[in-house]
């Protein structure tokens, strides 16, 4: 039996949210009215989305430019402008990419979206992060990574999406320990910790009322995600933050984007 979740377009989901977020046309009605209910609480969640996806692009052309060769990227979402294989193969042409996401249309739309040429160097695998060895074990994510190199592993905007219940950390773990040394990690992860007081308080509510569970982990919370492997600078920083390519005051105010991001490596 399965344990992909059904596909119901009766509530609102993740990825076709944050597609929205991110001006794409892949989501229905009630992801665009989740997304307004965010809005209206956080007027620069827009801005938000747009610096974690330019965290995401900063950071694979950072492990592109370091040797890495293969990314495994988690809860990738729908296509979207500029894509994880895209900015690594900008750099390195043979670079290699899994995307893995849960929800059936973005697999859908993954697997047209990723047929040859793309799919000789790159490849869809439906699955849930909370089952991890369902993930390292897929055939198909075999015929395009080898793991016994090393491996890009991305969890970008996704292990909120996880409740504690669900032994997010216990996850990391297993993902990290099925890759070889010489890997790396890239988080990104949503906090309270950053959102003006006011706001920071009424978050867990509003998170509710939008109808796509979250956890707005700390920052303590988030680097543990991290433990035992060896942080780049800047570390563990709001996403605008790390490595930006703007000037410092064309950086978006940390209370308008919420997102720790960070980037460390597998050394044992």
């Amino acid at each position: 039996m399965s344990d992909r979740p059904p596909l119901d377009v009766s509530v609102p989901n993740a990825a076709r949210r944050y597609n929205y977020l991110l001006s794409g046309k892949d989501n229905f009605a009630l992801d665009r009215d989740s997304a307004h209910r965010i809005e209206r609480f956080l007027p620069a969640v827009r801005v938000a989305a747009s610096q974690n996806r330019k965290f995401l692009h900063r950071a694979v052309e950072f492990l592109t430019e370091n040797g890495v060769t293969q990314f495994l990227d988690v809860g990738a979402g729908l296509p979207a402008v500029v894509n994880t294989h895209e900015v690594a193969q900008r750099i390195n042409p043979s670079a290699r990419v899994v995307y893995v996401d849960n929800d059936p249309i973005v697999a859908a739309h993954g697997r047209a979206w990723l047929a040859p040429p793309n799919g000789v160097c790159t490849a869809m695998v439906e699955a849930d992060l909370r089952h991890p060895a369902t993930i390292v074990n897929d055939p198909d994510l075999h015929a395009v990574l080898d793991l016994t190199k090393p491996v890009g592993l991305l969890l970008v905007a996704v292990l909120h999406y996880l409740a504690d219940g669900d032994q997010p950390h216990k996850v990391v773990r297993q993902l990290i320990d099925a890759l070889p040394v010489g890997s790396w990690l890239v988080v990104s992860h949503g906090t309270a910790d950053l959102l003006e007081p006011a706001l920071a308080d009424g978050a867990d509510i509003v998170v509710k009322q939008a109808g796509i569970p979250m956890a707005l982990r700390s920052r303590d919370d988030i680097a543990s995600f991290l433990q035992g492997l060896e942080l780049v600078d800047p570390g563990l920083v709001p996403v605008q933050r790390w490595r930006p390519g703007d000037p410092v005051h064309m950086v978006p105010a940390d209370t308008d984007v919420g997102i720790y991001g960070g980037v460390a490596c597998k050394h044992e």
